[in-house]
């Protein structure tokens, strides 16, 4: 009998079952670059140089069969099956540019069979004799945002020796991604598995399983991973600022921006607890660092905020459950879900929905002799979102950089550009008073303040010795054609909502209503409703509203 072929990682074994679910599941979990080179390109040693990628590393040239049983495993195919490269010549077209963005957005968005390997393409679009747009695509299941550093390294190495005539000067690879799948299905059962499960159990027990953020839309039934973002970044002033603040309080520049991220979403979501995933690249053995592979893991926040804490507070209580996280973060999130068994839905991610992603990867260099490489302006016009929200964020020289990614079945891009401004200016108020309370801390922006001051400017001089009634009978002598009501089909006048009023009035007198009187009013919202308010107060009583959607029992 041949060799038991290797199971899925844990991780794998979530995204296939989402591709076998949805394939547009499987068109969210695409990596897609591009890269302009101009100069002279070697057309033969680049593809040999991707060629000897796929068969360095064994995760790019496996194929995911599920068998019989309903297991599924990796078939790790030869490693001189190479890797097709498909080249298009579009010199010779009017607008060779507009034709590589319309290819470029085609390819990012064509899924991929998981059953059949590579899980790697490659297009060369060639504009010009010496401007050629390398398009690369992966399948997220194969790789992550730490494997596409890897790839860049090595492939700027394979070219740069096979364009010059030299073999290939990588090291071999200690172990491959298989081993580390293996690896994992043998330690789950263990004892140390068993400990960290303990933490996030413990961690999670009693945390809000949906973050109600107001959205534009109604969530739909079934998550349709349509999504878009929003790019800013921060000023270098408050980027030095954010930094100083964390270095005061013993804490990453990471933990200071999910504490202001945790406190932005709670306040929008008017919750007082949030759980924010954090992605990790879950690579912290050496043998691990030069591999292309999904490894990436989540981890998953819980940020308290019901005792209105300080900015230097809750960063105390991120510090303290980032590194906490820290300890315990082999446990693949895969099994964490498994383990707590949250509500499922199709509509939305269980446990967390919102994500905030730190960028410090590696994220590789390429440089390849005789090629003036530049970024490729062409990508995919319908981008995905695979959360709610995801905030990634990184350090752009003096700067902070980062996008807003977003949902776009539940967010209107104007809504994103408000909560991206709501949280600069969260962070610009957190570094001026770090003894303030978080949730007290101003969301607009001056400019926008003194706009909404001005136009709740709405004081009015009136008679502060006359009761509501009085100043509405006032009204009506004063007006008495103006329209005081209008409720569907109906619309009533200042003079006839004051008779109707009237009437309504002398029979609750009729019926012994008068001062320290209560009467129920138990109406939906309707213009007897409003009829039955303004006569109750002219008989001088007080009004009881009651619900109609109420229990009988409670209205009784």
């Amino acid at each position: 009998m041949g060799e038991e072929p290797p199971p899925l990682s844990f991780a794998q074994q979530r995204l296939w079952f989402l591709a076998q679910l949805d394939t547009r599941a499987s068109a969210a979990y695409l990596m897609a670059g591009s890269l302009r080179l101009q100069g002279r390109l070697d057309e033969a040693a680049l593809a040999r140089a991707l060629d000897r990628i796929v068969a360095r590393h064994e995760v790019l040239r496996t194929s995911l069969i599920q068998r019989p049983d309903g297991s599924v495993v990796q078939l790790i195919v030869a490693a001189d099956v190479g890797l097709p490269l498909r080249v298009l010549d579009l010199s010779a077209l009017p607008d060779p540019q507009a034709q590589a963005q319309r290819l470029a957005e085609e390819e990012a968005c064509t899924p991929f069979d998981l059953a059949q390997a590579p899980l790697i393409r490659a297009v060369l679009l060639k504009l010009a004799a010496q401007d050629h747009i390398l398009l690369l695509t992966m399948h997220h299941i194969a790789s992550d945002g730490w494997s596409m550093g890897v790839l860049v390294n090595e492939f700027s190495a394979l070219y740069a020796a096979f364009s010059t005539g030299l073999p290939d000067p990588l090291p071999a690879l200690p172990i491959q991604y298989a081993d580390f799948a293996a690896w994992q299905h043998r330690w789950i059962p263990g004892a140390l598995l068993q400990r960290q499960l303990e933490f996030w159990r413990a961690h999670l027990h009693g945390a809000p399983a949906l973050l109600e953020l107001p959205t534009d839309r109604p969530r739909p039934p079934v998550q349709d991973y349509a999504g878009a973002s929003l790019d800013f970044a921060l000023e270098p002033a408050l980027s030095a600022q954010l930094k100083a603040l964390a270095q005061r309080h013993g804490c990453t520049l990471f933990m200071t921006l999910l504490a202001a991220w945790a406190t932005l979403l709670a306040r929008l979501a008017g919750q007082s607890e949030v759980v924010i995933g954090s992605p990790t690249a879950n690579r912290h053995r050496a043998e691990l660092e030069p591999l292309i592979g999904f490894f990436v893991n989540t981890q998953a926040l819980r940020i308290d905020l019901s005792a209105r804490p300080s900015v230097a507070q809750l960063l105390a209580q991120v510090r303290a459950t980032a590194l906490a996280a820290q300890d315990h973060q082999d446990l693949p999130f895969e099994q964490l879900i498994e383990a707590l068994n949250p509500p499922r839905s199709l509509a939305h991610h269980p446990l967390l929905q919102v994500l905030l992603s730190w960028q410090n990867a590696p994220s590789g260099e390429f440089a390849l002799p005789g090629l003036q490489l530049l970024p490729a302006p062409i990508g995919a016009a319908a981008a995905s979102a695979k959360f709610d929200l995801e905030l990634s964020l990184h350090e752009q020289g003096e700067r902070i950089a980062g996008s807003l990614e977003y949902a776009c079945a539940l967010f209107e891009h104007a809504s994103i550009e408000r909560h991206a401004a709501q949280f600069v200016t969260l962070l610009q108020t957190m570094v001026e008073d770090d003894s303030a309370c978080v949730l007290r801390l101003p969301l607009l922006p001056e400019s926008e303040q003194a706009l909404l001051l001005a136009f709740n400017a709405t004081e009015a001089a009136f008679d502060t010795e006359l009761c509501i009634h009085q100043l509405f009978e006032q009204q009506a002598r004063l007006r008495p054609e103006a329209i005081a009501l209008v409720f569907e089909q109906e619309c009533l006048s200042y003079a006839e909502l004051n008779a109707r009023a009237n009437q309504l009035a002398h029979h609750l007198r009729n019926l012994g209503v008068g001062p320290d009187t209560r009467v129920a009013i138990c109406l939906p919202r309707s213009t007897e409703m409003v009829v039955a308010l303004l006569a109750t107060l002219k008989a001088g009583a007080a009004y009881v509203p009651l619900d109609p959607a109420y229990p009988a029992q409670r209205l009784a």
